[in-house]
C-alpha cells in the first residue's frame, strides 16, 4: 500500500531534502521578519491589522483542489496586495518587506489554528509556498517601489506588479513541480507541465486580484480592499464548487469499487491496493496527472465485472482464472462502466486489462494503463494483503519470467523499482 501525500509530506523528511529545505527557509525568514518588526515597531498598525485579519480569514477558507493541491486564493491575494500597497487614499504606506512577511505569517498562523484544533492539519509545503511567494514579492517590489518613488495610481507601478506576479508565479509553479516530482518519484518535465496547467487559473485570479486591490487602496483606502475583493470571492466559491464536484465523483467511484469486496468476490482492500500500486508504477513511468486520474478510476473498478459471476473465483484472484474467463470478466466490467456515459477511456482500459503485452491480435497492443493494471493486479492477487518479503520477491520473479509475453517488461521493471524503494 502506497502512502498518501499527507503521510509522505509529514513522515519521511530525510528522503525529501527539497521539502525540508523549503520549510526550514520559510520558518527562518518568518521568525526573522517577526523579530525585526517587533524590534523596529509596526508602521501603520491599523492597516497591518486589517490586512492580517483578511489573510487569516482567507486561510481559514482554504480549499483542496484536485491533485491534492491546497490553495487559499483570498489569503494569498490579501498578502500580496499588502506587499504591493504603496499608498492608502492620500497617505503613503512605507511599511517594510519584513513587516509584510510578518503580517502574512501571523495571518496564516491565525487562519490555520482553527483547522489544526479540529484535526485538519494543513499541507505544510503548500503553506510554505504561499508564504515564500509573499516573501519574494515583498523583497523585490518594496525596494523597487522606494527606488522609483511609486505612490498612488501609476502605469509604471501596475506594470511592475504584473511583471513580478508572472515571474513569481512561474518560480512557484516550478518549485511546486520539483516538490511533486520529489514526492511522487516521477519525472520533472511531467510535473512542470501539470503544475503550470493546474495553477494557471488560480494564479491568474490571485495575481490580478492582488494588483487590483493594491491599486484600489491607493484611491479609496481600506474600502478598496473589501470592495475589489468581491470578484475574488466569486472565484473562490467557483473553485470550491469545482473541488467538491471532483471529490464527490472520486468518492462515488471508490464506493462503487467496494461492491465487489462487500459481495465477497475479491479480497477486502484489493481494489485500493491495486489502485495505489498502479499509481506508483505509473508515476515511475512518467504519467501525467490526467492519465493518473484515469488510471485510478480504472484500477479501482478493474474487477467490477466479477459481479456477473454465479460463483466467486477462489480468493477473487482473476490471475488464476482461465484467459477466456478473464476476458469475459473484463468485457462485462467494461460494459458496466460504459453505461455511465462519461468514462469511455476508463472502460476501454478495463476491457483490455487481461490481454497479453502484444495484444490479442484484434486491435494491437493494449494501452499502457491496461498493462500497468494487469501487472499490479497479478502482483496483489498472488501476494495478498499479508504477503512477506520472500513471497513478494517470488511473485516479482514470476512476473519477470512472463515479461515480454504476458506482462510488459517496462511495467515489471517499474514495479520492481517501486517495491525496492517502499
Amino acid at each position: 500500500m502506497m502512502p498518501t501525500r499527507r503521510e509522505n509530506g509529514n513522515a519521511d523528511w530525510t528522503r525529501r531534502p527539497l521539502h525540508t529545505t523549503l520549510l526550514a527557509l520559510v520558518v527562518a525568514v518568518s521568525v526573522t521578519a517577526l523579530l525585526w518588526t517587533a524590534l523596529n515597531g509596526v508602521e501603520e498598525p491599523v492597516v497591518a491589522l486589517v490586512f492580517c485579519l483578511f489573510v487569516a480569514g482567507g486561510e481559514l477558507a482554504r480549499i483542496t483542489l484536485p491533485g491534492d493541491r491546497e490553495v487559499a486564493p483570498v489569503a494569498s491575494a490579501g498578502a500580496i496586495s499588502y506587499a504591493f500597497a504603496v499608498s492608502l487614499g492620500e497617505g503613503a504606506l512605507e511599511h517594510s518587506a519584513a513587516q509584510v512577511v510578518a503580517v502574512a505569517a501571523i495571518g496564516v498562523l491565525m487562519g490555520e489554528l482553527p483547522h489544526v484544533a479540529v484535526g485538519r492539519s494543513p499541507a505544510v509545503e503548500d503553506v510554505a509556498r504561499r508564504l515564500l511567494t509573499v516573501m519574494l514579492l515583498a523583497w523585490t517590489f518594496r525596494p523597487m517601489a522606494e527606488e522609483l518613488s511609486l505612490s498612488g495610481l501609476s502605469v509604471t507601478g501596475a506594470v511592475l506588479m504584473l511583471a513580478l506576479v508572472v515571474a513569481v508565479w512561474t518560480v512557484d509553479s516550478v518549485l511546486s513541480a520539483l516538490l511533486r516530482a520529489e514526492r511522487l518519484r516521477t519525472r520533472l518535465w511531467v510535473t512542470v507541465r501539470d503544475e503550470m496547467r493546474a495553477q494557471f487559473a488560480v494564479g491568474g485570479v490571485v495575481g490580478s486580484s492582488a494588483v487590483l486591490i493594491a491599486l484600489a487602496c491607493s484611491v479609496s483606502g481600506l474600502l478598496g480592499l473589501f470592495v475589489f475583493s468581491a470578484p475574488l470571492l466569486v472565484s473562490h466559491v467557483a473553485f470550491r464548487r469545482y473541488a467538491e464536484i471532483r471529490r464527490t465523483y472520486l468518492e462515488t467511484v471508490r464506493a462503487l469499487s467496494r461492491v465487489t469486496e462487500v459481495g465477497g468476490y475479491v479480497e477486502n482492500g484489493h481494489s485500493r491496493r491495486v489502485s495505489r500500486l498502479s499509481n506508483a508504477v505509473a508515476c515511475e513511468m512518467g504519467f501525467s496527472e490526467a492519465e493518473l486520474l484515469s488510471l485510478e478510476y480504472a484500477a479501482l473498478m478493474h474487477d467490477i465485472g466479477q459481479l456477473s459471476l454465479s460463483e466467486p473465483i477462489a480468493g477473487g484472484a482473476t490471475v488464476l482464472a482461465s484467459p477466456l474467463e478473464q476476458r469475459r470478466i473484463a468485457e462485462l466490467g467494461s460494459g458496466i462502466i460504459r453505461q455511465t456515459g462519461v468514462l469511455d477511456t476508463v472502460a476501454e482500459t478495463v476491457r483490455r486489462q487481461c490481454e497479453p503485452v502484444g495484444g490479442d491480435g484484434r486491435a494491437g497492443a493494449p494501452p499502457m494503463a491496461s498493462r500497468i493494471i494487469k501487472v499490479a493486479n497479478a502482483f496483489d492477487d498472488l501476494v495478498g494483503s499479508g504477503g512477506g518479503d520472500e513471497r513478494r520477491a517470488a511473485v516479482v520473479e514470476r512476473l519477470r519470467m512472463d515479461a515480454g509475453t504476458e506482462y510488459d517488461p517496462e511495467v515489471v521493471g517499474a514495479l520492481t523499482r517501486v517495491l525496492t524503494r517502499t
